[in-house]
Order: C-alpha cells, then structure tokens, then sequence
C-alpha cells in the first residue's frame, strides 16, 4: 500500500514508450516539494525504464520493499528538476499589447508570450526593433484585412454580358496589362519584407502576407479581364520596368514600405478610382473597386508605421528625402509612364474618338495626375514634412505612378 505522506501515480499497464513518462512527470509536478512519489504500475520493463529515466532527468529513485505492493518504486524529485527551464523567459505577452521593444534572436519562431528555454540558436531576423516595424493599427487592420477577402471567382461576373469598340477594348487591354506588371512588383516586395520582420511581430507578418494576396488576386483578376474577349496581352514599356526595378532593390523595411505603399500604391488608389469612374463596362468597374479597396489598406499600413517610426527616429525625414532623390536620379534617363497606357487612359475617359471627347479625355487624365500629386503631398504631411518640401517630393515621384 502507499506509504503515508507520499502522493501516488499509478501508471496501470502502461510502460515508458507507451506514456508512462506522462503520468509521473505530471505526479512529480503536483507533489509538494520534497514529496516523494509512490509509483505504481504492472509492466514487466516498469523498474529499469524508470531507473534510466530517474537518472537522465536528476530524481531520486528506490525500490519499494517487497512488502509494500502494488508500489514499484518510490521517486523523489532531485535537486535538478526543473533545471531544464532554469533561465528561461517570456517572450513578451500574447497581446498586441505585450509586443517587447526588442525581439532577441534567440528566441527564434517561439510564440509570443511563451516561455522561452535558454540555449537555443539565434535566428538571424533583419528587423528586431519594435519601432523599426511596429504600428498600433497592424492588429486592427489585419482583422479587417482577413473579414475583407474577396473570391475572385465569386465577387465578379466575369459572363456578364457587354460589347465595346474594338479600339476600346484594346485600350481596357493595355490599361490592365500595365497593372499587372505593377501589381507583380507590389506581390514581391510585401515577400521580401516578409522574411526581414521577426515572427515576435506577428500582426505585422500576418499583414504583409495578407497583403501579399491581395496583390496576387490582383494580378489574377487585371490578367482575366485583359484576356476577357480573347485577345492578347498589351505592351509592356522599358522606362516603367525601369521604374519598377527600383523598388525591388531597395532593402530598408522602412524606405521600401514608404516607396511601394506610401507613394506608389497610394497613387494608384487615385488611378482605380478614375478607372472606376470611366470604366466602359461592368466587370472594369468591379474589379477597380475591389481592388481600390485592398490598396487603401496596403496605403494605411505604410503611413500608419511611418508615422510611428518619425516619432522615434529623427533621422527618418531626411533618409525618406534621399530614397525619393536617389530614385529620382537613377530614373532620369527613362520615358516615365509608357505612352500606350496614357494614351488609352485618355480614350477610356473619352469614351470615343471625337475631338471634344478626346479633349475631355485629355484633361481628365490631367486632373488625375493632379489628384495623385496632392494625396502624395498630404500622405507626406502626414508624415511631418513641410508643406514646400512635401511638394517638392512629391513632384520628384515617378512619372510611372508606382
């Protein structure tokens, strides 16, 4: 019978590679410190498994007298138990709220909030620094961005039935053609910052790879719509690939977000609203709202993060300035936006070939590249930069839109 004073784990018929183990490091737990543990149990192999495991964990181990069954053996937890977690920390808390101003590599892909064991590797994470990836709005918008999916299949009807001008189509055709090839860029860099950020920044990743989605149904949906009637895809200008490149290549978390999100995707809200407004048919127009509505996201994220990092980081404006100039400069030698694209946004807006229409078409386009022009100068007001110099950069902006 058990001994008075010791608390019992009674293991059945289970042996250690059946999940005895369990049942005893659980008994262990629950004893009072200094407690010893009556082990019970009928498998044959229960005694020497148990003496291996005694020793490999730092127990204290003794045959129970022959008189004192159905007990096997009595365990007393050794001075190393627990050793295992001695060191070990919290790697910050659950909550947003709990975000650490720093996410040590050590702690690796450990949930946030976990008690992380000491001695593991380092994982080398480019970003660790709260402020270097952090927003408050991250949690917010990731719930919004997850209850806002759209199936692109389901939200379109791609069968509805409308006829244009050939030469219409032919210019809807070259406009989506070009936003794929924007949208291409815009699938990449969320990629690209994605494996930067450490994982202790969740929302943030979850974010970035939502975001990464959205462009990739993007591309989806620009690629059908060009390809709706059969024909064959626009062309594709060497200054707006130009263009594009350089975004690929810029490797601040920071500055890439403030150049893809901030000044070119939010110029690109104001293009798919005048699509949607001079769309020549139905499935244009849908999918240029729902596209609009992914990228006013993408947009919040990057200034809500930029405006973060100014608060904290004083030398922020003047590296923003240089990534704008030193783009600026290595595109002087482009064509800016392909004229194919101009042209057809003009024709889309004129709807035909009349010279009043094409008129009316010409000064809606520049009306759009004036609009674009001022959500650039308020985003980087928004950012802290003075009205002037606000102005400045924004006019140094791609000619291309992203």
């Amino acid at each position: 019978m058990t001994t008075a004073g010791a608390v019992s784990a009674d293991l059945g018929t289970l042996g250690f590679e059946q999940g005895a183990r369990l049942l005893l490091s659980r008994a262990l737990r629950q004893a009072p410190p200094g407690t010893r543990v009556d082990v019970l149990g009928t498998d044959p192999a229960l005694l020497p498994h148990l003496a291996v495991w005694c020793r490999h964990e730092g127990h204290e181990l003794e045959a129970a007298e022959p008189r004192a069954a159905p007990v096997v053996a009595r365990v007393r937890a050794g001075p190393v138990a627990g050793a295992r977690l001695h060191g070990a920390e919290r790697a910050g808390g659950v909550s947003a709220g709990g975000v650490a101003d720093r996410a040590p590599l050590h702690w690796g892909l450990a949930a946030r909030g976990a008690l992380v064991e000491a001695g593991g590797p380092d994982v080398p994470f480019a970003v660790v620094d709260r402020d270097v990836a952090w927003t408050d709005l991250a949690p917010r918008l990731y719930r919004q961005a997850v209850t806002s999916q759209w199936d692109p299949y389901r939200a379109v009807e791609w069968d509805e039935d409308f006829t244009l001008p050939d030469e219409i189509e032919t210019a809807v055709v070259q406009v989506m053609t070009y936003l794929v090839e924007n949208e291409q860029a815009a699938l990449v860099i969320p990629g690209r910052l994605l494996v930067q950020v450490h994982p202790h920044f969740r929302e943030v990743l979850q974010l970035l790879a939502v975001q990464a989605a959205d462009e990739a149904r993007h591309v989806e949906v620009f690629t059908r719509r060009a390809l709706l009637r059969g024909g064959e895809m626009g062309t594709s200008s060497a200054g707006g690939r130009a263009s594009l490149a350089t975004l690929l290549t810029e490797p601040d978390f920071s500055i890439a977000s403030f150049l893809l999100s901030v000044l070119g995707e939010g110029s690109f809200l104001n293009l798919l609203s005048f699509l949607e407004r001079h769309a020549p048919d139905p499935v244009t127009r849908r999918i240029s709202r729902l596209v609009r509505q992914d990228e006013a996201r993408h947009v919040a994220f990057g200034v809500g993060h930029l405006e973060h990092r100014a608060t904290v980081d004083p030398l922020l404006h003047g590296r923003l300035r240089a990534a704008v100039e030193r783009r600026h400069d290595a595109l002087t030698g482009t064509a800016g936006l392909n004229q194919d694209v101009f042209d057809s946004l003009v024709l889309l807006a004129a709807g035909s070939w009349a010279p009043r229409d094409i008129a009316r078409g010409w000064q809606a386009v520049r009306q759009l590249q004036k609009e674009m022009d001022e959500g650039r100068r308020h985003r980087l007001a928004r950012l802290g930069f003075p009205d002037d110099e606000a102005a400045a950069l924004s006019a140094l902006h791609t000619r291309n839109f992203m």
